[in-house]
């Protein structure tokens, strides 16, 4: 069994890195697990424990999905909070309304789901998650911080292919190795 995701991996501009330690910078009193800058991934979908012999079936999935997807751009602008002001969980970077992105996401959904791994109920909701909230003793503090990157231009990426992640967890943090990469059309 291999703990497996698909992913738009994300290459962090000057720009994307200065909101990211910025964040991190004005958090720091805060109990927040920030993903390490090499790990920043847009998730596409999480297929979880996988038996290593369905392994080829979703490599030719993904592999029809990328034939059939050309390349495209992303605009990161904005940050935000999931989970209530109360219970904050995930601080999130967000990307613009796109729709080349909602459509080649639609694709791969849909095709994992023809092989076994059925969509989600929630909508895809396309975000860099940057941080996971242990713990925040100043709420009204975090929202100022957030709010100062609303938005916000962060980021620009042009997609030009996604991967097949094996996320493997150490008491450190994940480690994602990447078990294939898919060039878009």
């Amino acid at each position: 069994m291999k703990r497996l995701f698909v992913a738009i991996k994300i290459h962090p501009s000057p720009e994307l890195l200065q909101v990211y330690y910025s964040l991190k910078k004005d958090l720091a009193l805060e109990k927040i697990r920030w993903v390490e800058e090499n790990n920043f991934h847009l998730t596409l979908k999480f297929l979880g424990n996988t038996h290593t012999s369905l392994i080829a079936k979703i490599d030719r999935t993904l592999k029809n999905v990328s034939l059939n997807t050309p390349s495209f751009e992303m605009h990161f602008h904005d940050a935000g909070i999931f989970g209530s002001r109360y219970a904050p969980r995930v601080i999130w970077l967000g990307i613009e309304n796109n729709k080349q992105l909602n459509e080649f996401a639609d694709n791969v959904l849909n095709e994992l789901d023809q092989i076994g791994f059925l969509r989600d109920r929630q909508n895809f909701v396309p975000h860099l998650t940057i941080g996971r909230i242990k713990h925040i003793h100043n709420k009204k503090h975090l929202k100022n911080v957030i709010d100062k990157h609303k938005g916000n231009p962060i980021h620009r990426e042009t997609v030009n292919e996604f991967y097949l992640y094996e996320s493997i967890l150490k008491r450190e943090g994940p480690v994602y190795k990447v078990l294939k990469v898919y060039s878009l059309a």
